[in-house]
């Protein structure tokens, strides 16, 4: 056999023996690549998406925006809320179709009744603010809108209405210690002359008595929810 055949023989034999020794090789690498991925993964980068569900109306936004200016969550030092002659000015709607704006929000809110004349929290107040607090989601700006029912003067159920919405507020701050409360928590009290409650919010999540729902009970009330609006 000549010298160029045998040298051409040895090679055949060497790429032969290389070939399966590589694939092992690469298997087993692949293999410690995997366990290395498996066991260090790499962060995946984040998604984030902007909240701005179906309810988010022109309507709603254009209100939502003057609100939030008015009570100092856009442009201002934090939360101060709304009295009901400001509150009439933001709105620029009358009551009902100011509620009405609220309506598709349902399965975000809640309504937190009271007693009459009063603004304490009762245990039952407490779970459903919390509750409702606690499911952000993707929501940027938490609305407390507080009333009172016709019973009293005009100045005391203002007095009131102010008192429920403050009420939800301290109790925001001692249970989730949120150091950006002030900047997500909007207060709009409306006492008696503003946008009273319809017998249909008492088929919304309620703190009250189940059994029964007048209209002086739900509007003995704070309305709260996380507002997913992308202004």
């Amino acid at each position: 056999m000549t010298p160029i055949l045998n040298i051409a023989r040895v090679g055949v034999v060497a790429v032969a023996l290389a070939v399966p020794t590589f694939l092992v090789s690469h298997s087993v690498g692949s293999a410690k690549q995997r366990v290395t991925e498996e066991t260090n993964p790499k962060p995946k980068a984040g998604t984030a998406s902007a909240a701005n569900v179906e309810y988010c109306s022109p309507d709603l936004k254009k209100i939502l925006r003057r609100v939030l200016t008015a009570c100092g969550l856009i442009g201002g030092e934090g939360v101060r809320g709304c009295q009901p002659v400001q509150a009439k000015s933001v709105a620029t709607m009358t009551g009902s179709d100011f509620n009405a704006l609220f309506r598709p929000m349902k399965e975000r809110g809640g309504i937190i009744e009271f007693e009459q004349g009063k603004g304490d929290l009762g245990p039952e107040d407490i779970q459903l603010i919390d509750k409702i607090f606690a499911d952000q989601k993707g929501a940027s700006y938490f609305f407390v809108v507080s009333r009172a029912s016709p019973e009293g003067s005009v100045e005391t159920n203002r007095n009131v209405s102010k008192l429920r919405a403050e009420a939800v507020m301290n109790h925001l701050k001692q249970q989730f210690n949120d150091p950006d409360l002030d900047k997500e928590v909007g207060l709009l009290w409306l006492g008696e002359e503003y946008a009273q409650l319809e017998q249909e919010f008492c088929m919304w999540r309620r703190s009250g008595d189940p059994t029964q729902c007048k209209n002086e009970q739900i509007n003995r009330s704070a309305f709260v929810a996380w507002i997913d609006c992308t202004l």
